[in-house]
């Protein structure tokens, strides 16, 4: 195993900085490195800039229209681009359900909806939790009723994140009872424009509106929509879940954050502080940690052994180092961190603070933090299935 980059990978990494150099829009980069809201046009802009060059599905093989890169490549394109400042590209459109399409679906199922995820044009939304179905995924209840060449679907889905902007939904529905719950399960693609559809917003405790709730009553759903067979769903779950958990990681945005950090320790006069600085030093190190479990992967990957079984200690490892640094922040920066001024997150907002500008996302960026270790299946039960599949 050799963790080292090749020169020829060090000369990819250096193309791929050059073009984000030229092609990201600083406006963009800016509210990325100093936390302000992006808006849905911010977004979805930078998808097209990746689209036009190919690159919004920069993990999809040649034949469906993208770069064909190598897991090595695929992490230095990540890497860069959120070194960068780039806004992480919502992942449910191009790292989610198109390699399910891609593995399950039919030809006309690709060819109808893998341009549009490329392109940027179409928003995706994921379908998974609901009420009483969060980590125990196989529990879902929302019901399709095969009826002719429509599916009728009616149920509901919960913490569905940015479905306010969702062109469509793809959606574990319950095609059958009997056997295990797993033996019952179908993967349905939905237009969230479809009569029955409703969405309603959730806000969460930094007073942002990031998910939702999706109710679906008595929706018509042609039966073409369906990926693969009907009550196969779970195995095309665990698929995409394999590529969602690798990507709640995001040991790239970890990086970028321990510098941003550092900054605010700068500014704040902390980072003179050698047990503050202790404190970094800690980070750092799991960061890096973190980002050598990565590379063993990726390591495996190019190298066509089989890959590591190491999802789960990804997700938890992953998303506590990102509620630390959010707490390291706040401690930077004092008491002048608990004021919570939602509207100071916003481009041009020119109301007054107590201290540098710097600090007033950090609040919210703490409590929103809080889900990360819930989200895509809790740490608890990640520690359960890391127990029985890696420890034996």
């Amino acid at each position: 195993m050799d963790l080292n980059f090749t020169p020829e990978e060090q000369a990819f990494r250096e193309e791929i900085r050059g073009w984000v150099a030229e092609n990201l829009p600083k406006d963009i980069s800016h509210k990325v490195h100093n936390a302000i809201h992006l808006t849905k046009e911010d977004m979805q802009r930078w998808a097209r800039i990746l689209g036009k060059k190919g690159w919004h599905g920069w993990a999809w093989p040649t034949q469906f229209g993208g770069p064909g890169w190598n897991a090595i490549q695929k992490h230095l394109f990540e890497e860069e681009t959120a070194l960068a400042g780039a806004p992480r590209v919502v992942p449910f459109g191009p790292v989610m359900v198109a390699p399910v399409i891609m593995a399950f679906g039919t030809k006309a199922q690709q060819e109808r909806f893998l341009p549009g995820i490329m392109s940027g044009d179409v928003w995706w939304s994921q379908g998974y939790s609901e009420p009483g179905s969060g980590s125990d995924l196989a529990s879902v209840k929302t019901r399709a009723e095969r009826k002719g060449d429509y599916y009728l679907v009616n149920g509901q889905k919960t913490w569905t994140t940015l479905g306010q902007y969702g062109d469509w939904i793809f959606c574990l529905v319950r095609t059958s009872n009997e056997g295990k719950p797993q033996t019952g399960i179908s993967f349905l693609l939905i237009d969230m424009k479809s009569p029955g559809v409703s969405v309603r917003p959730i806000i969460t405790m930094d007073g942002a509106h990031e998910v939702n709730e999706v109710f679906f009553d008595n929706v018509e759903v042609p039966a073409d929509q369906l990926i693969g067979e009907e009550n196969k769903g779970w195995t095309y779950a665990k698929h995409l879940l394999a590529h969602e958990r690798t990507n709640i990681a995001d040991v790239n945005r970890a990086k970028r954050e321990l510098e941003r950090l550092k900054r605010i320790a700068t500014a704040e006069g902390v980072y003179a502080d050698t047990r503050f600085r202790d404190e970094i030093a800690k980070l750092e190190v799991e960061v890096v940690a973190l980002e050598m479990m990565v590379l063993r992967v990726l390591s495996a990957e190019k190298s066509g052994k089989a890959a590591l079984d190491v999802a789960g200690l990804l997700k938890i490892r992953g998303s506590e180092i990102q509620q630390r640094y959010a707490e390291l922040m706040m401690l930077a920066a004092g008491p002048a961190a608990i004021p919570y001024q939602r509207e100071a997150m916003e481009a041009g907002w020119q109301g007054d603070l107590s201290a540098g500008a710097f600090v007033a996302p950090l609040a919210g960026t703490y409590f929103n933090m809080r889900k990360t270790t819930i989200y895509g299946g809790s740490n608890e039960v990640q520690r359960n299935i890391v127990a029985q599949t890696v420890l034996g």
